[in-house]
């Protein structure tokens, strides 16, 4: 299981909405678990979502799920391949099963890069 966050800018709401698609019909699952489709991702600041703390509402948008044997490899790809109309807002976070912190992955130069933690002293494999 991965726990997966979507930020992005409002007008990037089609992207969060081909990116949920994919994930739910069509992603890939890891090497040795058959099938397709891992999961999907559900609105956290909308009007229905769970409440927040604090007296105002998020200004952010923000969508997660917990995601079953994704490929995240194939995640990350699919994520840096959605046209972002404002591509330097689109910030993904992915936790995998057991451990204790989240990667955030930053669109930057028309590519993923990940900004935390430090890729190069990042050896925890997914």
């Amino acid at each position: 299981m991965t726990t997966v966050l979507v930020s992005c800018d409002i007008q990037d709401r089609d992207a969060v909405d081909a990116l949920n698609d994919w994930l739910a019909r069509d992603a890939p699952r890891r090497t040795g678990v058959t099938g397709r489709g891992v999961g999907f991702l559900g609105d956290l600041v909308g009007d229905k979502a769970p409440g927040w703390g604090g007296s105002k509402h998020p200004e952010a948008r923000l969508w997660g799920g917990a995601l079953n044997h994704a490929d995240l490899d194939t995640v990350v790809a699919r994520f840096a391949a959605l046209p972002w109309r404002v591509p330097a807002a689109a910030q993904l976070f992915l936790q995998d099963q057991e451990q204790t912190y989240f990667r955030l992955w930053m669109m930057r130069d028309g590519r993923a890069a990940q900004y935390a933690p430090d890729p190069s002293g990042d050896d925890t494999a997914w």
